[in-house]
């Protein structure tokens, strides 16, 4: 198992911008690291949440289209999305879930670890794991939950997959992860990242999903360097599959594949991360950020864009 391997972020679609920012920021306490727009669609938000440092393993984002009708999830997806929490923070969570009016159940126990289960306002499944990841993280002040209960990145996601061998070639073969337990129908695989280094797949009958609102789009996995994500995309290639060529998302290089199973994922480097043009204390959701060339257009852009209240 690699400490450069696991999961680096995971990008969904969403509705409401307005509605999102205020769940995840204000509801949840995570830090919005970045505000920019999608990059093949500049008309379009893309927002994103992680923890104080925008470490690699803690970025959830989001596609928010306004008119977006709530999807469902099938087989062939990532279906639910598990967040690290400080162990002693059980008792904190139920109470500050049930202030902000969020239905949740739990706590339960899977894989010897509590969790509390709630989705979020468009139907995403979120678990809050109890298991503390990292303790040396910096305080991000802003936030309304206090430091030592704060989320602090991906604890896992997982998959629900019809057809399973492929997609654990890849993870264990390529990504870095080792199979280590299972439940039921359920299996962990394992890196030994601080943060995002676990990943589940659901064994389950086919089903026809629906595109939307609260569907995750992809999944993205931790590559160390460019050198890296070279070798990484010729062994994707090696099990005939078929990569994009490295692409510049100014926050990181990344490359593209659809695996067998379904989902789509993305394998993106550690660097040069969000705070790549910026002073990392100061808040990021106060300006739209947009790549070098997406700037002489900024007026254009922001013309199109709805109104975020911070």
């Amino acid at each position: 198992m690699s400490e450069h391997r696991g999961l680096h972020h995971i990008s969904v679609i969403a509705s409401d911008p307005q509605d999102n920012y205020d769940f995840y920021v204000k509801k949840l306490g995570m830090r919005m690291v970045k505000k920019t727009v999608n990059q093949d669609d500049p008309t379009k938000y893309h927002l994103f949440y992680a923890n104080s440092e925008g470490s690699p393993g803690s970025s959830l984002t989001f596609f928010p289209w306004p008119r977006a009708h709530q999807g469902t999830s099938g087989t062939g997806e990532a279906t639910a999305i598990s967040l690290a929490v400080p162990e002693n923070s059980l008792e904190y969570w139920e109470n500050r879930l049930a202030k902000q009016n969020i239905r949740y159940t739990g706590p339960k126990e899977r894989f010897e670890k509590q969790y509390l289960s709630f989705k979020d306002p468009d139907g995403l499944q979120l678990h809050l794991v109890f298991d503390n990841r990292k303790d040396d993280l910096k305080e991000w002040t802003k936030s309304p939950v206090p430091m030592e209960h704060q989320i602090q990145g991906f604890w896992s996601t997982k998959l629900r997959l019809h057809e399973v061998d492929h997609t654990e070639k890849i993870l264990t073969s390529i990504l870095g992860f080792t199979k280590v337990d299972s439940e039921g129908n359920q299996t962990l695989y394992q890196t030994d990242s601080e943060l995002g280094h676990s990943l589940i797949i659901e064994e389950a009958p086919f089903e026809q999903g629906q595109n939307g609102a609260g569907i995750v789009h992809h999944v993205a996995f931790q590559t160390k360097d460019d050198d890296d994500l070279k070798e990484l995309r010729h062994e994707v290639l090696r099990l005939g599959l078929k990569p994009t060529e490295i692409i510049d998302r100014h926050f990181f290089k990344s490359v593209y594949y659809r695996t067998p199973g379904g989902v789509l994922f993305e394998m993106a480097t550690h660097g040069p991360g969000y705070f790549v043009n910026s002073d990392p204390s100061e808040d990021q959701a106060e300006k739209l950020e947009l790549t070098p060339w997406h700037e002489s257009k900024r007026e254009q852009i922001e013309a199109a864009l709805p109104t975020i209240n911070i």
